[in-house]
């Protein structure tokens, strides 16, 4: 992440917290869920893909569970279950149907979800059905091309060259914001992010795209640096509108299931936003 560094001090005869970095955050458990996360993904791509598509599915169902209960605190109550139950159909629709699928399970989704919210009460309707809507748009359907990406027959690379990208983008931009951040990147939005952290973003994940085209998917190195650039650009974006989220409904971390990191939703983020990119510009580079 792009973050400048940040450490208050604890006051006198305080509990001890473990040790944290200076982003503010728990770097040995963050370091450790990341690992393991990073190593669930690894094998279930590589021995089984479907149980990553099935991974996917968990982690949108999860996702989709944060997100209304957090919406809940603004006394806006949105389709949950049937949020809940379509995010996983689209999760599925789109490993055996493709595009078409994901697209069609999106419309049913938002279709029941509407009808479901006419059974309550009428006042509060329209932001309801609207959070219904940008809820199944934001998470099962960006998270979909995810599943796209590794329903293709080389789909192991192709979803460990996104992956990869959005790692080097995440890593690259946190160790530069650390040491080099001064000049604040959106400061009404994510007061940690710097410049300097975002440009650390772009040089590693475009390091990071081009070895793994060049290396992995028989594209051209230049092809690679585009990915990466492109990846970086919008996964900014994406973590940038879920703080949006976040600050406008007054929560830091959309739950604490992931010691170090959050909630699910909180380490989706960047990778709901880049996984259509991805898809896109793998298609049209390597496809």
């Amino acid at each position: 992440m792009t973050e400048q560094p940040t450490q208050p001090s604890a006051p006198a005869g305080a509990a001890q917290t473990p040790p944290a970095g200076k982003a503010g955050r728990n770097l040995p458990a963050a370091i450790g869920v990341g690992v393991a996360i990073g190593a669930v993904v690894l094998l279930t791509l590589f021995l089984y893909r479907p149980a990553f598509g099935a991974l996917v599915v968990v982690a949108v169902v999860l996702a989709i569970r944060e997100v209304a209960l957090a919406v809940r605190e603004d006394d806006i109550f949105v389709a949950e279950l049937p949020l809940m139950a379509g995010g996983a159909g689209m999760g599925v629709a789109a490993w055996f149907y493709g595009l078409e699928g994901l697209g069609i399970g999106l419309l049913l989704t938002f279709f029941v979800a509407t009808v479901w919210r006419m059974s309550l009460p009428t006042e509060g309707f329209v932001v309801s059905a609207a959070t219904s809507a940008f809820i199944a748009t934001y998470i099962p359907f960006l998270g979909g091309f995810a599943i796209l990406l590794a329903a293709r027959p080389d789909g192991a690379a192709w979803v460990v060259a996104w992956a990869l990208a959005v790692v080097c983008n995440d890593t690259g931009g946190y160790a530069a914001g650390v040491l080099f951040g001064k000049h604040p990147m959106a400061p009404t939005i994510s007061p940690k992010k710097s410049w300097e952290g975002f440009g650390g973003s772009l040089v590693a994940a475009a390091a990071a795209g081009g070895l793994m085209l060049a290396l992995a998917l028989h594209g051209q190195w230049w092809q690679g640096v585009l990915f990466g650039v492109a990846i970086a650009l919008i996964a900014t974006l994406g973590d940038l509108a879920e703080s949006m989220v976040k600050r406008d409904i007054g929560v830091k971390d959309m739950s604490h299931l992931l010691p170090g990191h959050g909630g699910v939703m909180d380490r989706m983020d960047s990778l709901l936003f880049s996984a259509p990119v991805a898809w896109m510009l793998l298609t049209l580079f390597v496809g």
